[in-house]
């Protein structure tokens, strides 16, 4: 059996070196093409051979990873894929189960090696974190909210208001405003907007309409 044919999806340019240099010191995998936009992603696996493809979900240019790895499945479902984040944003990892796509790592936080995630991905295995990353925010960690409070913060990256919030997420402002300051006294933060700014310069969550404002 030849080697498998990997393909690195990456906008970033030191990311996607990062990921080119650990496929090309594999024995067993071969390095056809390292890419900077999804887009490219899908016209290549509709003209190439590939075993397995590695995407980041946030692109500056273009259709989202998620996205994109969600439209080469459906069209190439032999084609294995990893996507990856630098974020901590876990609502994505629902997203990718339901598209099929094998295994989520994410690049900071995963208690996985790559070069594991990819033999299991090419074994057949579906690997996705077994935990929340651990992320620091303020005085606790990302652990250390609630499912809730993680749906309030995401709407709070994308400067939205208590009422466009409540209205969202269908509870009602006061709910809203209790939970944000639940959020505040956790987290040692002393107003929304550094609460908001903190949260989004880490990628701790990330709207969608920030993952999708490109396409």
């Amino acid at each position: 059996m030849g080697k498998a044919k990997v393909v690195v999806v990456d906008d970033q340019n030191i990311s996607r070196g990062f990921f080119e240099m650990y496929v090309r010191a594999a024995v067993d995998y071969e390095l056809v093409a390292g890419l900077r936009t999804a887009e490219s992603a899908i016209e290549f696996a509709d003209k190439q051979e590939i075993d397995l493809m590695i995407m980041d979900v946030m692109m500056q240019d273009g259709i989202d990873g998620l996205s994109a790895a969600a439209q080469i499945k459906q069209k190439h479902p032999e084609i294995k894929i990893i996507l990856t984040t630098s974020t901590s944003e876990t609502s994505w990892e629902k997203k990718a189960k339901d598209a099929g796509i094998e295994s989520f790592w994410y690049k900071e936080y995963d208690e996985h090696g790559l070069l594991e995630i990819m033999e299991r991905t090419l074994n057949g295995e579906s690997i996705y974190p077994a935990d929340e990353p651990k992320v620091p925010f303020g005085k606790i960690t990302r652990a250390d909210l609630t499912e809730r409070e993680i749906e309030i913060l995401r709407e709070l990256t994308a400067s939205m208001t208590n009422e466009e919030i409540a209205d969202k997420l269908q509870i009602s402002v006061n709910t809203v405003k209790r939970h944000i300051q639940n959020i505040m006294e956790k987290t040692g933060f002393e107003s929304r907007l550094d609460l908001a700014m903190s949260a989004k310069s880490i990628g701790l969550v990330v709207n969608d309409s920030d993952r999708l404002s490109n396409d």
